[in-house]
C-alpha cells in the first residue's frame, strides 16, 4: 500500500521527488508542478529518489514539458533516469 505514494520537497527552488510516479500518482504530481509554474517561470524536478516511472508517469512529465514550452516556463528534470525521460518526450514527438 505505501508503494503507492510520491513525496515531493521543494528545496532551494527544486523539487526533490521521492517514490513512485505512476498511475497512481500522476495527477497529482502533474497539477502540483503545474500549480507552481504559475508562481514561478524555472521549475527544476530532481528524480534520483524515484524507483518507479511507468508509461501514465511518462505521460505526465511530456505534458508538463509541453505546456512548459507553450508557456514559455524553464522545466528542468535531473538525477537519474533523466537521459531516458528525454529521449521518451524525444520518440513521442517524432510520433
Amino acid at each position: 500500500m505505501w508503494d503507492m505514494f510520491l513525496k515531493i520537497l521543494k528545496k532551494s527552488k527544486k523539487f526533490y521527488l521521492n517514490g513512485k510516479i505512476n498511475t497512481l500518482t500522476c495527477k497529482r504530481f502533474r497539477n502540483y508542478i503545474q500549480y507552481n509554474f504559475d508562481l514561478d517561470t524555472n521549475v527544476i524536478i530532481n528524480i534520483d529518489e524515484v524507483n518507479e516511472i511507468d508509461k501514465d508517469g511518462l505521460k505526465a512529465i511530456n505534458s508538463l514539458i509541453t505546456i512548459s514550452l507553450r508557456e514559455n516556463k524553464m522545466f528542468s528534470i535531473e538525477g537519474r533516469g533523466t537521459k531516458e525521460i528525454y529521449e521518451y518526450y524525444d520518440q513521442a514527438i517524432a510520433i
